[in-house]
């Protein structure tokens, strides 16, 4: 009977504020661990994700149009930045003036 092959790790690319990255670090060697990805296995390993609840309200992906140089220059500022067009966005729209929206109902 063949064996069945063992699963190669897949990549998995996600953003991280430096507290966590350094956090990581400071695991990695109190536990005299290889690689970030050891400490990450070791994460997920011990965490309840039963027990977790997010804090975050829900979020619904929507599209809209922008003309052509109002998007060049959000990617461009985003690219900037260090930050995603989304989290751009998110923070334009948060940051509205109550005015603003009350004076789009007209």
């Amino acid at each position: 009977m063949a064996k069945k092959p063992v699963p190669t790790p897949a990549p998995l690319t996600f953003d991280l504020p430096l507290s966590l990255i350094a956090k990581i670090e400071t695991h990695r060697k109190k536990l005299g661990l290889n690689s970030t990805s050891e400490v990450v296995r070791l994460a997920i390993k011990e965490f309840n994700v039963e027990r977790y609840e997010s804090d975050e309200s829900e979020h619904r992906q929507i599209s809209v149009r922008l003309p052509a140089p109002t998007k060049s220059a959000l990617v461009k500022a985003a690219k900037k930045k260090h930050v995603s067009v989304g989290e751009l966005l998110r923070v334009a729209i948060e940051s509205l003036p109550v005015k603003a929206a009350k004076k789009g109902k007209k």
